[in-house]
């Protein structure tokens, strides 16, 4: 365990020890003080633009809610995007945009004189943006009534647990947790606990092992990498982005749960995902939802034809790509994906729904794995040459090397236990059959996530690779 984890759960146990003992009003209180403390250890600077945008969008909604026409409405609505987007595109996508210009204009021959800054990226500002823009539409489209109080609406935008990295939650689901007096349950800690633990495994065992694989491979020049190990680092980032990412959204819906809250899950094993369209009901879910109800939907979904429908999969998915960072190779990743789509639905959607033999689902499994894997290949490259020369490696012969060797080594024995056990999940008729076992099997279970945590440390540990989002 770091430093900075034993203060992050310091800090937690003293919220916790002090939450449970205050009445509903000053809970909500002290939640939203600890949120902004824990916002603020990263840079506090940064703190008045959550509370900028907090406020806005309190303002708007409410002004919003009180218009009788549709025009005034519309206006709002817009201020609303608008402001968000602009924070959002200015922090996140300026320095990137500026530098391609001027890269074009020096091209042609012509002087850039648009100015480059070294902007610095709010921690979370993605994920807090979309929900925020996600409760001004909806009041907009009266699915949700506005908030009434400030510091309500506050904790809704800057709830601790998944402020940073998501999951982005609905003002539907999360703000009436937030208005309502919440009670503790035995059973709140039995499921926070289960939530944590797992989360903790996928998290130290699993993607910081993988992290320190990765960055070799995705170090090394691909010219002096044989396809083998280009493969297994490919393998080796797609469970390190999985352990990373759901190991956070657990450990957050965990920590929320030991608060009285309740948050939407965000992974459902999407490695075992039999097609496109099921990985995007199980991968960062969240996102996926949203992109679905305010682009996809609104640019007209699958109501408008064949082509249409092609465009607005491959407008989304660019744009879902482009969510993620600055970057080109996030731009071809959002493409790739939005092609699997069009694909599927092409080519794959009649078999949707027909009952599949054991064989047959297994097969689908491992080429949408491997579809899966092929799109992180531009994900994790630092640049699109990077991706292009890696993925010309891995038609070179396969040789086996002591990297392979290591890599496979450490797949299996970190990687292996947790797919051994989504597999089983995945089985079951219940999300959570591991709480509903007997006793001995799950403190067993636990017993084991505490000793791999514990004794199979990875060399230097590693951050949230979602933090940069």
């Amino acid at each position: 365990m770091t430093f900075n984890s034993f203060l992050f759960w310091l800090f937690f146990a003293a919220v916790w020890a002090v939450y449970w003992r205050l009445p509903h009003r000053a809970q909500n209180r002290l939640l939203l003080l600890a949120s902004y403390v824990f916002y603020g250890c990263w840079d506090w600077r940064f703190l008045g633009l959550i509370v900028f945008t907090t406020c806005c969008d309190f303002l708007l909604a409410r002004r919003m809610a009180a218009c009788t026409s549709p025009r005034p409405r519309r206006l709002w609505l817009t201020a609303s995007i608008v402001i968000n987007l602009s924070i959002l595109g200015f922090f996140k996508y300026y320095g990137f945009f500026a530098r391609e210009l001027a890269a074009l204009l020096t091209g042609v021959g012509l002087t850039p004189l648009l100015p480059t800054l070294d902007v610095v990226l709010p921690v979370g500002i993605s994920f807090y943006t979309f929900q925020t823009m996600s409760y001004t539409i909806d009041v907009y489209r009266g699915r949700v009534r506005p908030a009434a109080n400030l510091l309500d609406f506050a904790l809704y935008i800057a709830f601790f647990p998944q402020l940073v990295a998501g999951p982005i939650e609905r003002a539907e689901t999360l703000l009436p947790q937030v208005l309502q007096p919440r009670r503790w349950h035995g059973d709140s800690f039995a499921r926070g606990l289960y939530f944590v633990a797992y989360g903790l495994f996928q998290k130290v065992v699993v993607a910081d092992n993988m992290a320190v694989l990765v960055n070799t491979v995705f170090r090394t020049p691909p010219s002096a990498l044989s396809s083998l190990e280009v493969a297994l680092g490919i393998y080796a980032f797609a469970f390190q982005i999985y352990g990373d990412f759901a190991g956070y959204s657990s450990i957050a819906r965990g920590v929320a749960q030991w608060l009285g809250f309740e948050l939407m899950s965000n992974f459902e094993r999407p490695y075992l995902a039999l097609d496109p369209s099921d990985f995007w009901r199980r991968w960062h879910i969240s996102l996926s939802q949203w992109l679905r109800d305010y682009l996809y939907i609104p640019l007209g979904g699958n109501r408008g034809g064949a082509w249409l429908t092609y465009r607005n999969l491959l407008l989304t998915m660019l744009l879902g790509g482009l969510w993620h960072g600055a970057n080109w190779t996030f731009l071809a990743w959002g493409a790739f994906h939005g092609l699997l789509l069009c694909g599927f639905r092409l080519f794959g959607r009649r078999r949707e729904g027909m009952a599949l033999a054991p064989r047959q689902r297994l097969l689908q499994m491992v080429v949408m794995f491997h579809g899966v894997c092929l799109g992180w290949l531009f994900f994790r490259a630092d640049s699109l040459p990077l991706a292009l020369s890696l993925l010309g490696q891995l038609l070179t012969p396969p040789t086996v090397t002591p990297l392979a060797t290591t890599i496979l080594g450490t797949m299996l024995f970190c990687v292996g236990p947790l797919m051994a056990y989504e597999v089983w999940v995945e089985s079951q008729r219940e999300p959570l059959p591991l709480l509903n076992a007997h006793w001995l099997p799950r403190g067993l279970a636990y017993a084991y996530v505490a000793l791999m945590c514990l004794l199979i440390p990875p060399p230097v540990a590693a951050t949230f690779i979602y933090f940069q989002f």
